[in-house]
């Protein structure tokens, strides 16, 4: 998916720390658990994750892979000065994953958790991941799946276009869940040079302390929030948001399930 724009890649304000407060423990944690499994049978030495955001991978990386190098990168100054308090195992400095800051063949593992669809140029950053990994090398990442099939993010989307029916904010639907046909990602690794060893669909469950977690998270914490200030007042529609998800998942603590495809790959020689 190309069209995403710069202010959906960039993060500002309190943005991090509502994202890291209302969605990390609930959302990412959980996937980031599976990709650390997944990449610490690699056994690799030196690790490059992008997207890095506030550490929700990188802090499950530092202990699974203890013996790794890992430099930990994000677009967002904000998110790489929080993600440094919160995994200071790693090396941390932003970076665009479209213009690597780094030489070929530096790393033997790249990651990325739920970053990729933010990246305006996938082809690009694909090409920038094959050029930075060694033979052999593994890029292993994390894309969200089809919206319907993520109870918590699904209920936000419906809740917002039902506050802003004749201009709904739409950042959920196209851009999170913007990118996970498997026949299109397959395509864009393989222009970049990368053979799609292993994709598929893993579905978790998400549990949240409560339903106000969730709607601060998402309304607050991502960049929905600049859609609904554009459209109305925060505060109220976090409100709402919340009162839709406590209607649905009841609130102390919530529970849903989630679906994401995880993609394994690796240079072509």
């Amino acid at each position: 998916m190309s069209g995403v724009d710069d202010g959906e890649r960039r993060w500002v304000d309190s943005m991090p720390d509502a994202y890291e407060r209302g969605l990390v423990p609930a959302v990412f944690t959980p996937y980031a658990r599976e990709i650390c499994r997944r990449a610490a049978a690699k056994r690799p030495q030196r690790v490059l994750e992008l997207a890095a955001g506030t550490g929700a991978l990188t802090r499950e990386l530092v202990p699974m892979v203890a013996s790794a190098a890992i430099t930990a990168t994000d677009l967002s100054a904000d998110m790489v000065e929080l993600g440094r308090a919160n995994a200071p195992g790693a090396t941390w400095r932003p970076a665009d994953a479209m213009d690597l800051p780094f030489e070929d063949g530096a790393f033997d593992l790249v990651t990325c958790a739920f970053g990729i669809m933010f990246v305006p140029d996938k082809r690009t950053c694909f090409a920038e991941v094959r050029r930075v990994l060694d033979e052999p090398g593994t890029f292993l990442f994390a894309l969200w799946g089809r919206l319907q099939d993520h109870g918590f993010q699904n209920c936000v989307v419906e809740a917002v276009h039902a506050l802003f029916p004749d201009d709904p904010p739409t950042f959920l639907e196209a851009v999170p869940h913007g990118y996970h046909d498997p026949d299109v990602i397959g395509a864009d690794l393989d222009a970049a040079g990368l053979d799609c060893v292993d994709i598929g669909t893993v579905t978790l469950p998400s549990v949240a302390e409560s339903a106000r977690d969730i709607a601060v998270g998402y309304c607050q914490g991502t960049p929905l929030r600049a859609q609904i200030e554009a459209r109305g007042s925060l505060h109220d529609t976090t409100n709402a948001v919340a009162a839709e998800l406590a209607k649905r998942f009841g609130n102390h603590p919530i529970r849903g399930s989630m679906a994401a495809v995880l993609v394994e790959a690796t240079p072509r020689r």
